[in-house]
C-alpha cells in the first residue's frame, strides 16, 4: 500500500479566505446602482467565502484515511499511535463544521434576495461572514490536532502489506537493526543499550530476482498485552495483521540483559501471533556462544523448538558468519509458504480449468507415428514396444568423428539432383553471365604466345643499335646536361628563399646586392664556351638596354605615385564641409539637428541624448481602484 501524501494543513486559515474573498471579488459598489445589482454584489461575496470554506473543509477531509477503509494494520497502528475514537471525532466535528458553514450561507442568501438598501444588504453579509469565522474559530484545537496526526503520519515508512515482508522480533539489544543492516541498504540506529528502535523500520533486500520487504520492529518485553507500551505494541500490530516470514532472534550470551529462558517464555507467550506464518528462530552472537556450548539446562530449552516447523539458525552481525544463510532460509520459506497458501484458495481450481497439461504417450504409438518418417526402425526380432529410434547424425558429430580429414561441404544438402548438386554457380555481371566470356584453350594460346616471344628475343628483334657520337654531338650533350643541373639547382634555391620566414629589410636600410650584372653574365657564358672578351658591341648592347629599362621603370613608377597622391587629395573633401555648398547652409542644417533631438528630449524628459530615464513611475492598472491606510467599513 502506497504511503499516503499529505498536504500541509493550515490552523488558521480564517484570515486567509476571507482575504481572498476581498481580492477575487468586486469590491467597489455604489447606493444609486439598482437594488437587484447590489443584492448579486453583496451575495457572490458570500457564495465565494462559502465554497472556499468549503472547498478547504473536503480536502482535509478526503486527504486523511479513513480506518474503515484501509489495511487492517494501518488501521491498528493508527489507533496505537492517536486514539481512534479522537481521531474519528477530529473528522466528525470537521464535516458537523462544513455542514454549519453551508446552512449559514444558504440562510442569509435566502434574506439577501429581500435586502430593500445598500445598508441592509452590507449588514446581512457582515453577519454572514461573521458566524462563518466564528464556526472555524471554533474548529481550532481539531485542526492543531490532525496536523500533529499528520505530521507524524507521513514520517511513518512506506510499508505495502502485500509484498514478500520478513519481520523481525525478539528481545531489546539481540540484535536486529545489526541484521537488518546487513541484509538491506536500511541504515538503523545501532546502540548498546535497550529501546534504541522506538519504531518500524523498513529496508528492501533482492533475493531470487525479486524485491523483499525487511521491518525492523521494536523490542518487546514479556508482560501482559494490556501494560505493553506505544513503542512494543507496534511491534505487536506488525506480527498480527502483515502475512510475512517470521525471524526470531535470541542471544544464547545473555548481553542483552536477559536470559535465555526469558527469552523462549516470549516465544511462548507471543506464539499465537506467528499462526499461519513461517517462523525460523536465529541465535545471534554465535562468535561469543555458540548452541553447542550451552549448558544441559539451556539446551533442554531449546525443545520448543521443533526442527520440522521452527528450524534453529545461528549467525553472528559482527563476523557475518551465517547472516546470507539466514537471509536465504527465510526467502525460501516464504516462497513456499505463498506457493502453498495461493495452490489452497478456490480460485486455483477456476485457473486450472482453462489449463490443458499435455502428457507423452506410449511407445508403440509413437513409434507407429515416426516410421512414416523414416527416424523409426523396427527390427524383426523385437517386439512391438522395444523401438530403435535412430539419433539424425549432426554436423559436428561427423567433425568429431573424421578429426583433421573433416572438410565442410555445403553443397550436399541442396535440394537438387546428385548431377547437379556441385556445377559451378555462375557470376553475373553487368546483366552479363562471365562463364560466357572464358575461353577455355586461353592457357593454350598464352603458352604459344610465350614460345613466339622466346623466338624473337633469340632473333635480336627487339635489339636496340648504339649509335656513335661524334665530338660535335658530345660536347652539344654535355652542355646541355649542364644546362639541366644548372636549371635543377636555380629552382631549388627559389624554393628555398619562397619558404624562409626571416623578415626583409626596405631597399634603403642595406644595399641591395645586384643579383645580375655584365661581368657575372661574362662569367657564366664563359663556363658554358662562349667567349664575349672581344664582342664589344654586344655588351654595349646589355648595358644600353639595361639602363634605357631601368630608367623607364623608374620614370613610369614615379608618374604612377604622382597620379595616385593627386587623385587621393582631390576625392576627399574636408570633413566639416562634407557634403554641403557654403557655411550658411552647414550652420543651418546644425540648428535643424539640435531643435529635433531637444524637442525628443524635452518631450520625454531626459537629461541627455543618452538617458534612459522611464517617466511613468504609477500605471493606472496597479494604482487604480485600491484602498489606502485606514478602514473598509465604508464598502
Amino acid at each position: 500500500m502506497p504511503m499516503y501524501n499529505f498536504k500541509k494543513i493550515a490552523v488558521d486559515f480564517i484570515d486567509i479566505i476571507l482575504s481572498k474573498t476581498q481580492r477575487k471579488t468586486p469590491t467597489v459598489v455604489h447606493k444609486h446602482y439598482k437594488i437587484s445589482r447590489i443584492r448579486s454584489f453583496y451575495m457572490r461575496k458570500i457564495k465565494y467565502t462559502q465554497q472556499n470554506f468549503h472547498e478547504r473543509l473536503s480536502q482535509i477531509l478526503q486527504e486523511f484515511p479513513k480506518l474503515d477503509n484501509i489495511h487492517p494494520f494501518y488501521a491498528d497502528l493508527m489507533n496505537v499511535l492517536y486514539d481512534k475514537d479522537h481521531y474519528k471525532l477530529g473528522l466528525g466535528q470537521l464535516n458537523q463544521a462544513r455542514h454549519l458553514v453551508d446552512n449559514v450561507a444558504k440562510d442569509y442568501l435566502r434574506l439577501l434576495k429581500f435586502g430593500d438598501s445598500l445598508y441592509r444588504c452590507k449588514q446581512l453579509k457582515r453577519a454572514a461572514l461573521g458566524r462563518m469565522a466564528t464556526i472555524m474559530k471554533r474548529q481550532a484545537s481539531n485542526l492543531e490536532y490532525l496536523e500533529q496526526v499528520r505530521q507524524h503520519l507521513a514520517r511513518l515508512p512506506s510499508i505495502d502489506p502485500y509484498t514478500r515482508t520478513i519481520i523481525i522480533c525478539g528481545f531489546p539489544n539481540v540484535g536486529k537493526s545489526s541484521f537488518i543492516n546487513k541484509i538491506t541498504r536500511a541504515e538503523v540506529e545501532v546502540q548498546p543499550y535497550a529501546f534504541t528502535t522506538k519504531s518500524l523500520y523498513v529496508g528492501h533486500t533482492d533475493y531470487k530476482y525479486l524485491r523483499w520487504q525487511v521491518i525492523d520492529t521494536p523490542g518487546i518485553l514479556d508482560h501482559p498485552l494490556d501494560q505493553r507500551n506505544i513503542i512494543e505494541m507496534q511491534a505487536v500490530t506488525a506480527l498480527a495483521h502483515l502475512r510475512a516470514a517470521i525471524l526470531y532472534i535470541l542471544d544464547p550470551s545473555g548481553q542483552c540483559g536477559h536470559s535465555l529462558e526469558e527469552q523462549i517464555a516470549l516465544f511462548n507467550s507471543i506464539r499465537p501471533l506467528f499462526s499461519n506464518k513461517p517462523v525460523i528462530a536465529v541465535f545471534n552472537k554465535c562468535d561469543v556462544t555458540r548452541i553447542e556450548e550451552l549448558s544441559e539446562e539451556n539446551k533442554a530449552l531449546l525443545k520448543v523448538f521443533p526442527d520440522e516447523k521452527v528450524p534453529l539458525l545461528s549467525m553472528s552481525t559482527i563476523t557475518e558468519e551465517g547472516v546470507s544463510e539466514v537471509k536465504q532460509q527465510a526467502c525460501d520459506n516464504l516462497l513456499a509458504f505463498r506457493v502453498e497458501s495461493k495452490t489452497q484458495c478456490k480460485k486455483v481450481e477456476g485457473i486450472l480449468n482453462r489449463l490443458h497439461v499435455a502428457y507423452p504417450k506410449e511407445h508403440t504409438v509413437l513409434a507407429k507415428r515416426l516410421t512414416k518418417s523414416g527416424f523409426v526402425s523396427l527390427n524383426e526380432n523385437m517386439e512391438e514396444d522395444e523401438v530403435i529410434i535412430e539419433k539424425k547424425r549432426l554436423e559436428r558429430d561427423i567433425e568429431v568423428e573424421l578429426g583433421d580429414d573433416y572438410i565442410l561441404d555445403l553443397k550436399k544438402n541442396y535440394d537438387l539432383p546428385e548431377e547437379y548438386k556441385y556445377d559451378i554457380i555462375p557470376e553475373m555481371m553487368d546483366g552479363h553471365n562471365i562463364a560466357d566470356y572464358i575461353d577455355p584453350e586461353i592457357f593454350k594460346k598464352l603458352e604459344e604466345l610465350e614460345r613466339e616471344e622466346a623466338l624473337r628475343e633469340e632473333a635480336g628483334f627487339y635489339a636496340v643499335p648504339k649509335i656513335e657520337l661524334d665530338s660535335t654531338l658530345q660536347d652539344i650533350k654535355e652542355l646541355a646536361a649542364q644546362i639541366r643541373d644548372k636549371k635543377a639547382i636555380m629552382k631549388q634555391e627559389a624554393r628555398v628563399r619562397k619558404a624562409s620566414t626571416k623578415p626583409v629589410l626596405p631597399r634603403t636600410a642595406t644595399p641591395k646586392v645586384r643579383e645580375r650584372s655584365v661581368s657575372r653574365f661574362r662569367n657564366e657564358l664563359n663556363k658554358l664556351g662562349v667567349a664575349l672578351d672581344n664582342n664589344e658591341k654586344v655588351l654595349d648592347y646589355i648595358r644600353t638596354r639595361g639602363r634605357s629599362r631601368s630608367l623607364s621603370m623608374v620614370s613610369a613608377k614615379r608618374l604612377r605615385l604622382s597620379s595616385e597622391s593627386a587623385a587621393r587629395s582631390m576625392s576627399r573633401p574636408p570633413r566639416d564641409v562634407s557634403g554641403v555648398k557654403d557655411p550658411q547652409t552647414r550652420l543651418k542644417l546644425k540648428k535643424i539637428a539640435h531643435k529635433a533631438l531637444s524637442k525628443k528630449i524635452n518631450k520625454r524628459g531626459l537629461k541627455g541624448e543618452a538617458d534612459r530615464f522611464i517617466g511613468n513611475k504609477m500605471p493606472k492598472h496597479l494604482f487604480s481602484g485600491k484602498r489606502g491606510i485606514g478602514k473598509a467599513q465604508r464598502r
